[in-house]
């Protein structure tokens, strides 16, 4: 017995160790990565400020300017409401979270630290508790049970103080959305004006009907992009899209390979062009044979097909083809089938309204005429003006079950998930009751590695008990320390890198039609599963295995001994604060994997411009459906042990400032949020509702504590105290439906009183050269812009025209409107992009037969003519490759707007 007391003053004594050692280490990290961050920064713009280096230059921010070690400084005092202008509400509202996180824990942190430290700590000993366990709840003495009343009247502050800020926040909120919905820029948008209906039964499933239906709304109907089942024309359209890749890569190709000759053409004393032999036959085609004549057929770029049925292509098997002319030929029959499809569907919307033909009292599918495509049950209904949009989403519209109750608004085209749209509405809720139990089982099974590593986080106290792992306890002290501070934290770190695929493939089964829609369910199960595993099965089974000595030799007390153990788990949230705070922190900054790749990718996979350019320019995002609950769960595990163990107040208060430095950061410097990709701040109330879990683990647990407590003579001695928390848990219920009720209905929709504010049709006037072409074919178009330099206002229009396609819309004030008809049915062909030689080819060395003279853009201007020639749209604006075959790029593609 008295070995057994020893060696459980150990493992009490060991969670002072565990966390003196993580802080060490990760405060070491933290300099480590913040130090070569300060160093890196100012060399690697493309890396750690992209957002200043934008070719862009409405994506373009100004530099962040600031001495080598002062930008900590300069950081803090920028204006963090920048971040709404540069990257959108979601992105600003993120960071307004971790601000009013700080804002919460400060009067916390400095009234928890100055109370309830030293009511826990000063003349207060109880056996076995040293170190950071004198300052948890369960250090209180049976003798010094008044001690308790300092607890309760402390969560009673921080509850109403979280309160105000609740409220505060969700009005701002309510303003930041408003605001957002009603900006002239955002609101002109399709994507404002526009929404997604589901479940539409047969009898309106034609454009007409759902006209005449939508028509009673102020402003009436702009138009309605019904859904069809495509068939095999998406796949049409992918092939063109991986035939263009494959041709720009190809292009590239033959250019390096073309210079290579040139240059060992020079070393050899021979003209720098020395082509190849042709017939003269060939000589009246110059142009466009250029290619054949400075590279010999056998150094052609070449693939081989997939043999058979394969979907892929296999070494030495399969036909071997000249890839420049099958990519050309295979653009050129894509582009083929899907104009006739396009002419097809244009024909089939104009059908009239449903009828009962069959004259069975019903208008379903059997009366609908026969289509090539048929249409889906569902359609993006587009309005003249906003506010209609927003009437239609909130409002009954079918007399029906579930007909047309599914609606979305603030759709965009690039949001949705169009192999989402055609599902049945019973379909699609009994998906979703799959989806959850899926979900739920996934959490049951999930529980078993999560509660090993919480076993892990408390080795001390299992070697006391187990006489198989009493090796355990002859470890010394600082490779305990490492295992139990440093260990777990990773190990649920990657624990939890694997559930967002599992949870995205769930809410994709459920039918969910857009990403943003599959982001905010992710953040809901994604929390659910971060609260059960990394906080609660973590916090049971370390209190547990701690307490399980003495639980076994005296079952009787096992309230007392939770009571005391339980607040003993708080040493490994202590560490996973820090890891996240320190070393979390300092990683973001650092990125090193992102450094490194950045390099990598441009050697190995930087061939093309387009390659090139998505490495260096392209945007990075982050996925709000993981990000928020990463950054929730640390609110919860803060106030659910804010009382328990007010340490953690001030390491918490640290690691959301940290947060929010770094976040601020890589939203005014890095990060690019797409506008078509924005929610207007949907996560934030969800958010919210994750603050509200954290209060509710509060002060459900410190009830049960209170409870739970005995005095000298093992009675009961804060039955006050908890009849006061359970008061207490009353009033924030009925503070969060009082929010819930209050705030609700203004989340989503706009509301009447400010509809003068919103989008009419004489606001959104097309620019005179914005109209729809007369084609759905944008092969049709003359001729594709080469490198030739024009600065001329016509010309650049005009280029523009010739890049534009059936349903592009250019506005006034420059943004664009593609409606919501499938990319299939819709987009142009993607301008195949070609470098320009002509730097390279014009320094050192003659021509044969004045080749280069006559082509003074060189192989790739020469090229981009032949792809014309071909019906390939094609261009070598902003790309130029060196005489080392290395190419540069200096603008965006001419077609970034279309893709």
């Amino acid at each position: 017995a008295a070995m057994s007391s020893v060696s459980q003053d150990e493992a009490q004594s060991a969670t002072t160790e565990t966390f003196v050692t993580a802080l060490i280490f990760n405060a070491a990290v933290f300099a480590i990565e913040v130090g070569a961050f300060t160093f890196l920064r100012r060399y690697f713009k493309h890396v750690y400020e992209p957002r200043t280096v934008d070719p862009i230059e409405k994506e373009r921010v100004k530099p962040f300017h600031t001495g080598l070690l002062s930008w900590p400084i300069a950081l803090f005092k920028v204006d963090y409401r920048d971040i709404q202008r540069v990257n959108g509400p979601d992105a600003y509202l993120f960071v307004r979270f971790l601000r009013m996180m700080i804002r919460v824990l400060i009067p916390i942190w400095t009234v928890s630290w100055i109370v309830l430290l030293p009511v826990s700590a000063v003349n207060n000993s109880y056996a076995g508790k040293t170190g950071l366990d004198r300052f948890t709840f369960g250090t209180i003495t049976p003798d010094h049970y008044p001690r308790y009343a300092a607890y309760l009247v402390c969560v009673y502050i921080f509850t109403f103080w979280i309160y105000w800020n609740i409220k505060y926040e969700m009005q701002h909120f309510v303003t930041v959305r408003q605001l957002h919905l009603i900006d002239p820029v955002h609101s002109r948008s399709a994507q404002a004006n526009t929404i997604l209906v589901t479940g539409i039964p047969a009898k309106y499933l034609s454009e007409k009907a759902l006209i005449q239906l939508y028509s009673h709304l102020p402003g009436g109907v702009k138009r309605v992009w019904l859904n069809r089942d495509l068939k095999d024309l998406p796949s049409v359209y992918d092939r063109r899209l991986a035939a263009c890749n494959k041709l720009e890569s190809a292009e590239s190709g033959l250019l390096r390979t073309a210079l290579k000759i040139r240059s060992k053409n020079l070393k050899d004393g021979k003209k720098a062009d020395d082509a190849h032999q042709a017939d003269d036959a060939d000589q009246a085609e110059r142009d466009i044979t250029l290619a054949e004549r400075l590279v010999p057929k056998d150094q052609r770029p070449t693939h081989r097909l997939p043999p058979g049925p394969l979907p892929f292509s296999l070494p030495l098997m399969g036909e071997k083809v000249d890839t420049i002319e099958w990519a050309r030929n295979e653009i050129a029959t894509c582009t083929a089938l899907l104009r006739e499809a396009r002419q097809t569907i244009t024909e089939e919307s104009s059908l009239p309204v449903p009828e009962d033909v069959n004259d069975d009292g019903r208008v379903d599918r059997n009366d609908l005429p026969a289509q090539t495509y048929a249409p889906l049950n569902s359609a993006f209904i587009t309005f003249n003006q906003q506010i209609a949009a927003h009437m239609a989403y909130c409002m009954l519209t079918h007399h029906e079950p579930y007909r047309m109750a599914d609606r979305y608004l603030e759709v965009s085209p690039q949001d949705v998930i169009w192999g989402n749209l055609g599902m049945n509405p019973y379909e699609k809720r009994v998906r979703k009751v799959i989806s959850y139990a899926a979900t739920a089982a996934l959490i049951i099974f999930w529980a078993i590695p999560v509660a090993f590593v919480g076993v892990v986080s408390n080795i001390h106290g299992l070697c006391v008990r187990a006489s198989w792992l009493a090796w355990l306890c002859t470890i010394p002290s600082p490779v305990i320390g490492i295992i139990q501070g440093i260990l777990p934290p990773v190990l649920l770190a990657v624990l939890n890198m694997l559930l967002p695929i599992i949870l995205r493939m769930f809410g994709n089964f459920e039918g969910i039609p857009t990403r943003t829609g599959l982001e905010l369910s992710l953040m809901t199960r994604f929390f659910i599963f971060q609260v059960i595993h990394s906080f609660l099965i973590v916090t049971l089974s370390s209190g547990i295995s701690a307490a399980l000595p003495s639980l076994l030799q005296n079952p009787s007390s096992v309230a007392t001994l939770l009571a005391s153990y339980l607040p003993q788990a708080s040493t490994f949230f202590l560490t996973y604060i820090v890891l996240q705070g320190l070393s979390g922190v300092a990683g973001g900054f650092l990125a090193i994997v992102q450094l490194v790749l950045y390099y990598v990718k441009l050697f190995i996979l930087g061939s093309t411009p387009r390659s090139i350019y998505n490495i260096k320019f392209g945007p990075r995002t982050v996925a709000w459906g993981t990000l928020f609950p990463a950054i929730t769960l640390l609110t919860v595990i803060t106030l659910g042990y804010s009382i328990i163990s007010p340490i953690i107040n001030g390491l918490a208060l640290m690691t959301f400032v940290l947060f929010y430095l770094l976040y601020k950061y890589l939203f005014l410097y890095q990060y690019t949020q797409p506008p078509v990709l924005d929610t207007g701040g949907l996560f934030f109330p969800r958010a919210i509702q994750h603050v509200f879990v954290g209060l509710y683990v509060q002060q459900i647990c410190l009830c049960a504590l209170f409870f739970l407590a005995r005095d000298a003579s093992d009675k009961p001695s804060a039955i006050p105290e908890g009849v006061l928390m359970v008061v207490l848990i009353a009033l924030t219920a009925g503070f969060h439906i009082i929010i819930n009720d209050s705030y609700g209905p203004l989340i989503s929709a706009l509301p009447l009183s400010i509809a003068d504010k919103t989008h009419k049709l004489d606001d959104g006037k097309l620019s005179s050269d914005a109209r729809p072409s007369a084609t759905t074919d944008p092969t049709s178009s003359k001729k594709a812009k080469t490198n030739e330099d024009d600065s001329s206002d016509a010309d650049a229009e005009e280029v523009e025209r010739n890049f534009d396609d059936y349903y592009f819309q250019k506005y006034e004030d420059g943004t664009v409107d593609y409606g919501f008809a499938h990319p299939a049915v819709s987009r142009p062909q993607r301008v195949v992009w070609i470098p320009d030689d002509s730097s390279a080819r014009a320094s050192g060395g003659a021509s044969a037969d004045g080749e280069t003279n006559r082509h003074r853009g060189g192989l790739g201007p020469a090229e981009v003519e032949a792809n014309v020639a071909h019906g390939v749209l094609a261009t070598s604006e902003g790309a130029k490759m060196n005489e080392k075959g290395r190419v540069e790029v200096s603008a965006s593609p001419v077609d970034v707007v279309k893709f």
